[in-house]
C-alpha cells in the first residue's frame, strides 16, 4: 500500500468505524490497511480480549488536550475531599444512566450528612461511602479494596439473586447485557479471577500511558469483563475516578464525570459497541473509539463550571493582603465546593453553610462582589450570586 493512501485512511474520520471505512475503500485496501495497523501502529495493552489476545489502541488517534490535564491538576481551595456540587451531579447522573430513581433533594441531604430515611437514600448513602473511600489516597486499587468498594456502593443494595456468592469477589454464573437485542455477554466467570488480576496489575503499574486515557482503558475493561451481576457501569465510573485520584489529580472529584457521560449517553454506548463491532472486521479489540469518546465528549468539558484562574488568583492576592477573614475564607471554600457555577441566594448560603449569621453572609457576598470574586444578578426584588466569570464582568 502506498504511504499516501495509508495516511489518508488513517486520518479518515471513519477510522473509528471500520465498517463505514470499508464503504469508502476497496476490500483489498482495507485488508492491507488493517494488516499495517497490526504490524506496527497498534499499541498493545497488558489487557486481553475474551480469546486471550492483547487489547490495542491507536496512539496517534486517541489524544487528550493539555487543558484537561491542567483542570484536573489545579488544587481546589477547599478542605473537602470532593466538591459537593460536583458529587451531587455525579450521583444523580450515574443513577440516571442505570435508571435508578432518586431525587436531587435526597442527594443533597445525604451529602450534607443527614441519615437516609428510605431505600433510595440508602443507595445514595452507599455511593457517598464509595466516594469517601476512593477520595482517600491511602486506599490503593487492589482486589480487596475493589471488592470493599463494590459492597459499600452497590452490593449491599442488591436483591438476593444479584448478590455475589459468599466469600467470592466476582459473579459465578453467566451474565448477559440486553437492550433491544443481546448487546454483550460478560467474560465467562471461570476466567474472571485471572483477568481481573490483570486489570488490577495494570492500574498499579507505571506503564507510560497518558493517565487520562489509562483511566478510560480501566473503565472500558471493567465494563467489558462485567465481573458483577449488577452495578458494573457504576463500578467502571468509580474506578475511572479512583485511578485519577491515585495519580494525584487533586480536582478529579471536583468534576461531575458521570454528568458529562449522561449528557452524551448515546455516544458513550456507541463507543462500546464500535470497539466490539470493529473487532469482527480487524480481529483486534481496539479501544480507540472508546478513548476518543472520552477525549472529545468528556475530557474536553472538564473546565465547565470551574472558577477562572484569574478569580482564584484574585482571592489569593486579597488573602495575602489580609483583606479576608478566616470565616470569609471558609465561606469562599464552601461556595466553590457546594455550588460550582450554580447561582445561590444569601438565604440558601446561610442555610447550607449552617455556621454563620445572616449578617455575616450578607457582608461576605457584598465584599466578595467588590473584590471581583462574585457576581450578582437581580430577579425582581431578589438577588442571586455566582462565581465571577472574570474581569470583563465587572467593567
Amino acid at each position: 500500500m502506498e504511504a499516501a493512501l495509508f495516511a489518508k485512511m488513517l486520518s479518515d474520520p471513519s477510522i473509528l468505524d471500520l465498517k463505514k471505512l470499508g464503504y469508502k475503500y476497496p476490500q483489498t485496501d482495507m485488508q492491507e490497511f488493517v494488516g499495517l495497523l497490526k504490524a506496527g501502529f497498534y499499541r498493545e495493552l497488558p489487557l486481553r480480549d475474551f480469546d486471550g489476545k492483547p487489547m490495542v489502541w491507536l496512539e496517534s488517534v486517541a489524544q487528550v488536550s493539555l487543558s484537561a490535564v491542567r483542570v484536573l491538576m489545579t488544587p481546589r481551595q477547599s478542605a473537602r475531599q470532593y466538591g459537593a456540587k460536583a458529587m451531587e451531579e455525579e450521583i444523580l447522573a450515574t443513577f440516571q444512566i442505570e435508571q435508578i430513581n432518586t431525587t436531587r433533594e435526597s442527594v443533597r441531604r445525604i451529602l450534607a450528612g443527614s441519615a437516609p430515611v428510605n431505600e433510595s437514600e440508602q443507595r445514595v448513602y452507599g455511593m457517598k461511602k464509595g466516594l469517601d473511600f476512593i477520595a482517600d489516597p491511602a486506599h490503593r486499587i487492589t482486589e480487596e479494596n475493589l471488592f470493599q468498594l463494590y459492597q459499600m456502593a452497590v452490593g449491599d443494595f442488591l436483591t438476593e439473586e444479584n448478590r455475589l456468592p459468599a466469600g467470592q469477589y466476582y459473579r459465578q454464573d453467566t451474565v448477559y447485557i440486553v437492550g433491544s437485542k443481546l448487546e454483550h455477554t460478560g467474560l465467562p466467570w471461570q476466567k474472571l479471577p485471572a483477568y481481573m488480576a490483570e486489570l488490577i496489575a495494570f492500574a498499579g503499574q507505571d506503564t507510560g500511558h497518558n493517565d487520562l486515557l489509562k483511566a478510560a482503558m480501566l473503565h472500558f475493561d471493567l465494563a467489558y469483563l462485567h465481573p458483577y451481576f449488577d452495578g458494573n457501569g457504576r463500578m467502571a465510573r468509580l474506578l475511572h475516578l479512583w485511578y485519577l485520584v491515585q495519580c494525584g489529580y487533586s480536582s478529579a472529584l471536583f468534576v461531575p464525570l458521570s454528568r458529562y457521560i449522561e449528557e452524551s449517553r448515546a455516544r458513550y454506548y456507541k463507543a462500546y459497541s464500535r470497539v466490539e463491532q470493529n473487532q469482527v472486521l480487524s480481529g483486534m479489540l481496539d479501544l480507540t473509539p472508546f478513548l476518543v469518546y472520552f477525549a472529545e465528549s468528556v475530557y474536553r468539558r472538564l473546565g465547565e463550571g470551574q472558577p477562572q484562574p484569574q478569580t482564584l488568583r484574585a482571592f489569593d492576592e486579597a488573602l495575602s493582603r489580609g483583606e479576608i477573614t478566616e470565616k470569609e475564607r471558609d465561606l469562599w471554600q464552601f461556595v466553590l465546593s457546594a455550588y460550582g457555577d450554580e447561582e445561590f441566594s444569601t438565604k440558601r448560603l446561610e442555610k447550607d453553610f449552617g455556621n454563620a449569621a445572616y449578617a455575616t453572609i450578607r457582608s461576605f457576598v457584598q465584599k466578595f462582589e467588590k473584590l471581583g470574586l462574585l457576581a450578582s444578578q437581580k430577579y425582581g426584588s431578589r438577588v442571586k450570586y455566582r462565581l465571577s466569570a472574570g474581569e470583563d464582568e465587572h467593567r
